[in-house]
């Protein structure tokens, strides 16, 4: 497929989308994201950046690049970045409205003067991703640690609105003596070419790079090449101890709310637990929960290599969700037998103590060398907070809880 084609088909979604025609958007999607993103709630979407932002004053140029196209709308009081996956049959399988933040202010527990920052590049051709290293001026060699996002196309510091929990934990633990690389994904870095492999894997979409920045703290002299770590959250921390099996030389092993129980399925108590949260108890998402519900067991019971990405959950691979189903991160921890922390938030409807510490516990809490410990009052960001927790808690400028910063420190400096 030509950029041309999905150039064309980016301008006429954004050009909907301003006018107000959101059921000719919902038309333009794939089988799969109509039945998760009604018209109404891609409405309300849009038109709650609008009351945000004020009208739309100048629609920028179009950027494609291998299926995937940005486009920046400006509005009276910012601007919103329109971003869009599509398919050969010029379908969209993606949308993404990122509206104006406000600038990140470090939490009240980095002190700025205490490290200094470099940029580095991590990986090989054509996949070089660029990441931050951040160094203590404290006396060296210091202990280190590789961040890894969670799933999606996050950046180095895993920006949600206005909040960036990786970029949190980096200068924290800068802060403390501690030296630290977060790294931009590569679906973040190269979201066009990654989305046209038809092989793309968890594997591919964290272990090369995880490996590169373990190898690049190893080698800097000011850090202990025998004391680098991993810190993964969410999905990172899933893969963690598949990074650490690629990599013997991993001291040990840090992971904030790590899911342990199938992604797929997980993505179907997630798709409930948000439409229970709705006004009419979810009756409306049914559709959305029939449909995640019908391509989760796909992938328990007839998923080939050849099953179309369409027909499965979240428009992942089925090169992606043969690598994720087949994958125990317990099991892989127990083998390594490396030091580890594992932390859960209390309020987590993400990644839950029922369905995901629990085996967690049940594979490691017997180990000397696991920690396991959960903070009551934190979200799946470990944000503080009260209640259930919903995705509108992630909109508001906060900050990772500063005891889970304060304990990761204390661990990492403890002896191995």
């Amino acid at each position: 497929m030509s950029s041309i084609a999905p150039t064309r088909t980016g301008i006429e979604v954004v050009e909907h989308l301003c006018s107000g025609r959101y059921g000719q958007v919902h038309e333009m999607f794939a089988a799969q994201l109509q039945a998760l993103v009604s018209a109404e709630k891609l409405g309300a979407a849009w038109e709650s950046v609008l009351d945000r932002c004020g009208s739309v004053a100048e629609v920028g140029a179009a950027v494609s690049e291998a299926g995937a196209v940005r486009m920046s709308v400006r509005l009276e009081r910012g601007e919103v970045v329109v971003g869009m996956t599509i398919d050969d049959a010029g379908r969209l399988t993606g949308l993404q409205l990122t509206p104006p933040t406000a600038p990140w202010q470090p939490p009240d527990y980095a002190d700025p003067e205490s490290f200094d920052e470099k940029d580095v590049a991590i990986g090989q051709a054509p996949f070089v991703v660029h990441g931050t290293i951040s160094l203590p001026r404290r006396p060296r060699p210091c202990p280190a640690v590789v961040l890894l996002a969670g799933g999606g196309p996050f950046d180095r510091d895993m920006t949600t609105g206005s909040n960036k929990p990786l970029a949190d934990i980096a200068w924290g633990l800068a802060s403390r003596g501690i030296a630290v690389l977060r790294f931009d994904k590569v679906t973040h870095a190269h979201a066009g070419v990654v989305a046209g492999l038809a092989s793309f894997t968890m594997t591919d979409e964290y272990v090369p790079h995880a490996v590169a920045a373990v190898n690049v703290l190893r080698e800097h002299p000011a850090v202990d090449a025998d004391r680098v770590f991993v810190l993964g959250h969410s999905m990172g921390g899933k893969v963690a101890p598949r990074v650490a099996a690629a990599a013997p030389t991993v001291a040990g092993l840090i992971v904030l709310a790590g899911d342990t129980s199938p992604m797929h399925w997980a993505a179907v108590r997630v798709t409930r637990y948000l439409a229970a949260l709705e006004p009419d108890g979810g009756a409306g998402s049914q559709p959305a929960i029939e449909a995640i519900v019908r391509q989760a067991q796909l992938v328990d019971n007839a998923l080939t290599v050849s099953t179309p990405a369409s027909e499965l959950p979240l428009g992942l691979p089925a090169s992606y969700w043969l690598d994720s189903r087949d994958y125990d991160p317990v099991a892989v921890a127990a083998i390594l037998g490396k030091p580890m922390f594992i932390l859960q938030g209390g309020r987590d409807y993400q990644v839950t103590i029922d369905d995901d510490l629990s085996l967690w516990r049940a594979g490691l809490a017997d180990r000397a060398e696991v920690t396991i410990r959960v903070y009551d009052s934190d979200n799946h960001l470990f944000f503080p907070g009260a209640g259930p927790s919903t995705p509108a808690e992630y909109a508001a400028a906060q900050h990772v809880d500063p005891k889970v910063i304060v304990d990761i420190a204390s661990w990492l400096e403890a002896p191995v």
